[in-house]
């Protein structure tokens, strides 16, 4: 296998783990750290190409004064596919990353075969909001991000928001939701699963049915012992789950 990076007109930064099949993985307010180790496993599972890109803004790199909503990130990703020349690409989200998948997915590119929606946020549900983590503390969220925080290394501490937190909120607003979104969804025509974690305090497993029932025919998953992260905390399972779920689409 391998390994290079590459730089997009749009400014997107890629780690491009190449091999014949496609998947692109979209990370979410925590960085593209949250998705390195899992690229890696999935790569050497599937022995497919993997497409780890850095969204313009996170971890220090450049953002265009046109990338202001996370409906023009989509298109740039899009856009991404184009210039690569990829077809039958499986789009993988987790958190803003979900959402990102599901604006993908709405932009009905040829070149985009399914999609997985992994604890995403964006939309609004009655009853079942996002968890404010404005102001909290890195315990409490990670309190709130993993079904069991022991398990995990400890970060190091730092003094206010991150740069990735910022630029999150460059692109999904304060609330980091779309009212609009939820109805939206209702005009995907293609294979979507959503996959979640029964322990999600950020968004909870109801939310994330919300999400799956707003998408003509998406599957929806529970992953057992899980939080808002399964590619860090439970990625066998994730990785189990998805490739079922992505095959079972491949033969229809």
């Amino acid at each position: 296998m391998s390994t290079r990076t590459l730089t997009t007109r749009a400014g997107i930064t890629v780690q491009d783990r190449d091999r014949a099949r496609s998947f692109l993985l979209l990370h979410g307010g925590g960085g593209v750290r949250t998705m390195d180790g899992f690229a890696e496993q999935l790569a050497e599972h599937t022995r497919s190409r993997v497409l780890l890109p850095t969204h313009p803004g996170f971890g220090g790199t450049l953002k265009s004064a046109g990338l202001t909503t996370v409906e023009a990130l989509a298109a740039a990703y899009v856009e991404l596919l184009g210039e690569l020349d990829l077809t039958d690409v499986t789009v993988i989200g987790n958190s803003f990353g979900g959402w990102l998948a599901a604006e993908i997915a709405l932009q009905q590119s040829p070149r985009v075969s399914d999609v997985v929606i992994v604890d995403g946020i964006g939309i609004e549900v009655d009853g079942h909001p996002l968890t404010d983590v404005s102001g909290l503390s890195p315990a409490e969220l990670r309190a709130l991000s993993f079904h069991d925080p022991a398990k995990l290394p400890v970060p190091p501490a730092t003094g206010g928001p991150s740069p990735d937190v910022q630029a999150l909120i460059g692109y999904t607003g304060p609330t980091m939701s779309d009212p609009t979104l939820l109805d939206r969804l209702g005009a995907i025509d293609g294979p979507v699963h959503v996959l979640w974690g029964e322990s999600d305090r950020i968004a909870d497993p109801e939310y994330g049915k919300a999400y799956a029932a707003a998408i003509p025919g998406a599957t929806y998953t529970v992953l057992p012992a899980t939080g808002h992260l399964p590619q860090l905390e439970t990625p066998e399972e994730l990785l189990r789950a998805l490739l079922a779920l992505t095959e079972r689409s491949s033969v229809r």
